[in-house]
C-alpha cells in the first residue's frame, strides 16, 4: 500500500460540492452565533480530508454558485454537519442566490491580510448608532474574511443591519483575522443631505420703502388720549430732533438716522408765551391748586 503515490495529496487544494442549507435548518438548538457571523459549518469528512492536505491556516474557503457564477469567501466554525451538507448564514445564501438544498462548490483559498475596507449601510437606521465603527469592529470578530460586493449582516441591540462591502484592500477578497484594518463609511442608501438655509435677503436701495407706508391708522394705538402735565405746561406733539428740525414722533417708527455710538436726547420745545386774552379764554391746568387741611389749628399752637 505504500509507494511513490503515498504523498499525492500533499500540496493539493480542497475542492468539493455540498448541499447547502441555512442555519435555521441545523438540527439541535438554534445557533445565533452562526447566523450573525461569516463562518460556515461543514461535515467531519471535510476536516479529515483537510488534515491530510497542506492547507494554510486559518482555513478560508471560496464558495461558488456554478449556476449564477456568484462567489464569496468564508471561514469555518465547526465540523458537525451531516455528510454531504453544509450550513451557511442566511445573508450568505442570499449573496450566492442559493435556495435550500442547492449545490455550492467549496474550495480552499489563501487571502491577503486586510488593510482597508469601505462599507455602505443599506438603511438610514444605521445612523442611529452612536459609535458605528465600534459596533462594526465588534461584529467583525465573528467574520474570517470580506469580499467586495457582498452584503453582510450584523446584529446590534436586537436589530439587524445590512452593509454593502464597497471596497477592500489589498485585494477583492481579504482576511480580517488578527489585522489592523482602516474602516470607512459612505452615505446610507436613501440618505439625502439636509437643505442649506438660504441667506437672508439684504435690503437694497430699490427695495427701500418709506417708513410712513408702514403706519396703519386703523389699528389700535395705546395712550392716544389727551393728558395734563404736573408743571402746568400743555402737552405738545411737536418735538425738536437732534439735527434742529421739527419732526412728529410716530409710535413704532424707528430712527433711521441713528448712528452707532451716538446718543440723542429729544426734548420738548419751550411753550410760547400767552397773552392775557388767551389766558382768560383758556383755562390752564394747575397742579396741586386745591386747598389743604391740617390736623392742628393755628390758634392752638403752644397750648397743651
Amino acid at each position: 500500500m505504500f509507494g511513490f503515490n503515498m504523498f499525492d495529496n500533499v500540496g493539493r487544494t480542497f475542492k468539493t460540492q455540498y448541499r447547502c442549507y441555512s442555519v435555521s435548518m441545523l438540527p439541535g438548538n438554534e445557533r445565533q452565533d452562526v447566523e450573525k457571523g461569516g463562518k460556515i459549518i461543514m461535515p467531519p469528512s471535510a476536516l479529515d480530508q483537510l488534515s491530510r492536505l497542506n492547507i494554510v491556516y486559518p482555513m478560508l474557503f471560496k464558495l461558488t454558485n456554478k449556476k449564477t457564477e456568484r462567489m464569496t469567501h468564508s471561514g469555518v466554525l465547526e465540523f458537525v454537519a451531516d455528510e454531504g451538507k453544509i450550513y451557511l448564514p442566511y445573508w450568505m445564501m442570499r449573496n450566492l442566490l442559493l435556495e435550500e438544498g442547492g449545490l455550492v462548490q467549496v474550495e480552499s483559498a489563501t487571502l491577503p491580510v486586510a488593510t482597508y475596507s469601505k462599507f455602505q449601510p443599506q438603511s438610514i437606521d444605521f445612523l442611529d448608532i452612536t459609535n458605528p465603527k465600534a459596533v462594526l469592529e465588534n461584529a467583525l470578530r465573528s467574520f474570517a474574511c470580506l469580499t467586495t460586493s457582498d452584503v453582510i449582516a450584523i446584529r446590534y441591540n436586537k436589530k439587524d443591519y445590512e452593509l454593502l462591502v464597497l471596497e477592500t484592500k489589498p485585494g477583492k477578497a481579504v482576511s480580517i483575522i488578527e489585522c489592523d484594518m482602516s474602516v470607512e463609511f459612505t452615505s446610507p442608501v436613501g440618505y439625502t443631505e439636509p437643505w442649506q438655509k438660504e441667506a437672508p435677503l439684504q435690503e437694497t436701495e430699490d427695495m427701500a420703502v418709506d417708513s410712513t407706508d408702514y403706519q396703519d391708522t386703523t389699528q389700535f394705538v395705546p395712550f392716544h388720549g389727551s393728558g395734563h402735565r404736573l408743571d402746568g405746561k400743555k402737552k405738545g406733539t411737536e418735538v425738536k430732533s437732534s439735527q434742529g428740525q421739527n419732526a412728529q414722533m410716530k409710535r413704532g417708527i424707528p430712527n433711521y438716522d441713528y448712528k452707532k455710538g451716538k446718543i440723542t436726547f429729544i426734548r420738548a420745545p419751550k411753550p410760547a408765551e400767552r397773552t392775557a386774552d388767551e389766558s382768560c379764554s383758556e383755562s390752564i391746568f394747575e397742579a396741586f391748586s386745591g386747598e389743604g387741611q391740617t390736623l392742628r389749628r393755628k390758634g392752638m399752637k403752644g397750648k397743651q
